[in-house]
């Protein structure tokens, strides 16, 4: 900053620049500050009550010692002022009676309540591993690609992967982080775009986990003999379906069972184009032909879908970004393309947006 920028830009244009530094710099905070509100339950005890409580309310539900009274107010005022919460002053009450403060949840915190929530998802995304990696993003770019690997790896010696094969606690929050979003974009899919699933006799869930979206799927289409493809760590030998779903153990990058479908949700965004085509090239051998129903569903994220809409712009590039750590990426429609064409498949595909960004993306064999 030069004295003569300071005397050009008036007070408040520099006030807003400075805020929107130091925004950047404590972002962690806002993440820091949303993880202990899920782990104390705080979102989930008010929508019990009805979706609004106190602050003494939301104390006592989340066990906050009493002398931290004051600290879990600025707590609930932060994660206000970022959106996950909305607050009203009772008529005649003081600013420091907590008993009269009144916090609502918003629709962005609705999404970490319910019998379909996405709050599982928080102690994955906010994990120490994950978390860790980016402290290595700065020689992770300077270094060659063959050394480095990934910035997960770089971090941490072993790749994300490996890591879960060997700790059991990350294994299971990755699991769940995986099972809480599959129920609730293949419930909001089949709600609103269930036609993709009809027709099909069988489908392999590549990558599916404990099968979370297939066993939604098998619900709603009974008659389709569903396959969840998955390692054998991740499948372990605790999961062994209940008679609609049937788990295999293998490697996508090796080959899938044969399937009228193959579906790949938030597969593709975890590896780089090269990995994507040989992915795809093992999906194309285990399917039909078009003219038979073969087709792959892919459910991930099509950066620039939601033209001239900030928040999402933003959440795309963090997203993007974000991936990096696995040596992933978020691609729009035109590199979408691109590895569809090279793994060979037809240009004649369907983008079905469901939830913002994310969509439903129907490719045929050609």
């Amino acid at each position: 900053m030069t004295l003569k920028l300071l005397a050009e830009v008036s007070p408040q244009d520099l006030l807003v620049a400075l805020a929107e530094v130091q925004g950047h710099l404590l972002g962690y905070v806002k993440s820091m500050a949303l993880k202990c509100a899920v782990d104390l339950g705080i979102p989930e005890a008010m929508h019990r009550r009805g979706g609004s409580a106190t602050l003494t309310v939301i104390a006592a539900d989340a066990a906050v010692h009493p002398a931290k009274l004051a600290d879990l107010r600025r707590l609930m005022e932060l994660l206000t002022a970022t959106g996950m919460f909305t607050v009203t002053d009772r008529e005649g009450s003081g600013a420091n009676d907590s008993g009269a403060v009144v916090y609502k949840l918003t629709t962005a915190c609705r999404f970490l309540v319910g019998s379909l929530n996405l709050s599982p998802m928080v102690p994955f995304l906010v994990s120490p591993p994950v978390v860790s990696s980016f402290f290595s993003l700065g020689d992770w770019l300077k270094s060659e690609p063959a050394a480095a690997g990934s910035v997960f790896e770089l971090a941490h010696g072993c790749s994300q992967w490996e890591m879960a094969n060997s700790d059991a606690t990350l294994n299971r929050i990755i699991n769940d982080s995986m099972v809480a979003d599959s129920k609730l974009f293949l419930e909001v899919i089949i709600m609103d775009k269930g036609r993709i699933f009809r027709g099909l006799s069988s489908l392999v869930d590549v990558g599916g986990g404990h099968g979370a979206a297939t066993q939604v799927i098998a619900a709603a289409f009974p008659r389709i003999k569903c396959t969840v493809l998955d390692l054998p760590h991740v499948i372990g030998q605790d999961v062994t379906g209940d008679g609609k779903v049937r788990f295999v153990a293998g490697n996508m990058f090796e080959s899938i069972p044969p399937a009228t479908a193959v579906l790949l949700k938030n597969i593709l965004h975890d590896w780089g184009d090269e990995d994507c085509i040989k992915i795809l090239q093992r999906c194309k051998e285990a399917i039909p032909a078009r003219n038979a129903g073969g087709k792959v569903i892919i459910i991930d994220l099509v950066i620039g879908s939601n033209q001239g809409n900030r928040k999402i712009s933003e959440m795309e590039a963090t997203q993007n970004m974000f991936m990096m750590y696995i040596n992933g990426m978020e691609r729009g429609e035109n590199e979408w393309k691109m590895i569809f064409s090279k793994a060979g498949f037809s240009d004649d595909y369907n983008i079905l947006p469901v939830l913002g960004p994310f969509s439903v993306i129907e490719i045929y064999p050609k």
